[in-house]
């Protein structure tokens, strides 16, 4: 790849996680998207040899115009295809690497409705790419739509790859201990209608689970439809109703999980990352003395890590902020509250499945149940509330500094706020958390209250 790290400048199409945006609109028609291919062919074509790019997806129904859209881009380009069909995203991550590829590209947008799609890259090392990359592809699909193009003989090939489902499947396997057996645990898995809508039961029936599985009929356009992380009340429901120990619910492109107990009660991310990193402590695994989370990981984990000789390092919000610190502090657990949990010794990137199987092999090994195993700690009163406001700066405002200020003093050292501007839209983002309930409720309107009174 081409080191062009001195250019600056704001991304126009990239977003916080690659291209996102409504099908067949804005930066994702297919002579977008067609030129998309081509830009990143550019960049990522660094040498004589043939060059690879393996292609995914989840079970939207633009992807069928999305996925000929990169392909004819790369072709044109000069790189060979593999498409690989509908996958999770850290399947994506992890094909990149095993089969040897210059890229690889998830097309989905997520938790998102269907009528949203997106498209992700991963450089050759299972790593989304740095914004300076994300910039020069930007920069490169200006040149116009000769810029790039392959000469005829050197025109890149498609191939399509049947096992690649299989080869997921044995990964995420191997991620749990090799003498355990899931054999009288019953689950219910919910896959979203998403991409994880095969994978996910085959993996976890092949471990010996009795597996009721929800989520698993994708028509196009009913991805996160009622199902999914985003929507767990159908997950909860078969729970009870199939007297499940364990409830996994993930989203559409299952890089993400959230899990219920047994009595139907929901387990979020931080309680997550708390029994993964109890449990690889005691078992020699964690590295890092500690774990990595966002500024808006609950301060009750925080507090229980420390009770546990273990630190919690705080990123901002974005999960590639959280790997870019376990890279720098060689850490090998991270994740945000919402379920996106990174495991670095088995991937580059949230993978809700095999986050779900760190859960299932300590009930394997001991025989407790969920309510039990993932419930670690209470968590501190927490509130957010959003203010939007119509441009101009008013954190910076001496009347909101002065709420800020009040607000932290109030709330002590058991307590703390996290104010930012949203990355995406023009809102002001208002965090509270502390052990008085009351208190961080009138702490965050008052802060709201002035932002609104300049905003």
């Amino acid at each position: 790849m081409r080191g062009d790290d001195h250019m600056t400048g704001k991304r126009e199409i990239f977003g916080t996680d690659g291209v996102r945006g409504l099908a067949n609109a804005g930066a994702m028609t297919p002579d977008n998207i067609l030129r998309l291919g081509m830009a990143v062919g550019r960049v990522f074509k660094n040498g004589a040899h043939r060059h690879r790019v393996v292609i995914g997806k989840d079970t939207r129904l633009s992807g069928y115009m999305i996925e000929p859209a990169l392909t004819a881009g790369f072709a044109a380009a000069g790189m060979d295809v593999f498409l690989l069909g509908p996958l999770p995203t850290p399947a994506m991550a992890m094909l990149t690497r095993s089969l040897r590829a210059d890229l690889g590209v998830m097309i989905s947008a997520s938790h998102n409705p269907y009528y949203d799609n997106g498209v992700k890259f991963f450089g050759p090392d299972g790593f989304k790419l740095s914004d300076e990359t994300e910039l020069e592809i930007e920069q490169l699909m200006k040149e116009g739509p000769d810029a790039g193009r392959a000469q005829s003989p050197d025109l890149g090939r498609v191939k399509r790859v049947d096992d690649a489902g299989a080869r997921y499947i044995e990964f995420a396997k191997a991620t749990f201990p090799r003498r355990r057996s899931l054999e009288g645990i019953r689950v219910v898995i919910d896959c979203a209608n998403g991409a994880g809508y095969k994978v996910a039961p085959t993996v976890l029936w092949e471990l010996g689970a009795e597996v009721k599985s929800i989520g698993v009929e994708p028509n196009g356009t009913n991805i996160n439809q009622n199902v999914g992380s985003t929507a767990p009340k159908k997950m909860q429901k078969a729970v009870l109703e199939y007297r499940a120990d364990i409830g996994i619910a993930l989203d559409g492109d299952a890089d993400r999980v959230l899990i219920c107990d047994e009595k139907g009660e929901m387990v979020d991310g931080d309680q997550l990352l708390a029994m993964i990193a109890r449990d690889w402590k005691k078992r020699g695994k964690l590295k890092g003395d500690g774990i990595v989370s966002t500024v808006m990981a609950n301060l009750g984990l925080e507090k229980y890590l420390e009770s546990e000789g273990l630190a919690l390092a705080r990123t901002k919000v974005g999960d590639r902020y959280v790997v870019e610190e376990m890279r720098g502090n060689d850490m090998n657990i991270g994740g945000e509250p919402s379920g996106h949990v990174i495991l670095s010794d088995y991937g580059t990137t949230g993978d809700g499945l095999v986050t779900a199987l760190q859960v299932l092999a300590v009930m394997a090994a001991d025989g407790g149940k969920v309510s039990e195993i993932c419930h670690s700690f209470e968590p501190f009163p927490q509130l957010l509330r959003n203010v939007r406001f119509n441009g101009g700066d008013p954190l910076g405002h001496a009347d909101v500094k002065k709420a800020i200020k009040a607000g932290e003093d109030r709330l002590g050292k058991d307590g703390r706020l996290v104010i930012r501007k949203s990355g995406t839209e023009p809102l002001i983002r208002v965090m509270g958390e502390g052990v008085d309930n009351q208190a961080v409720t009138e702490v965050v309107d008052e802060i709201c209250t002035a932002v609104e009174k300049v905003a």
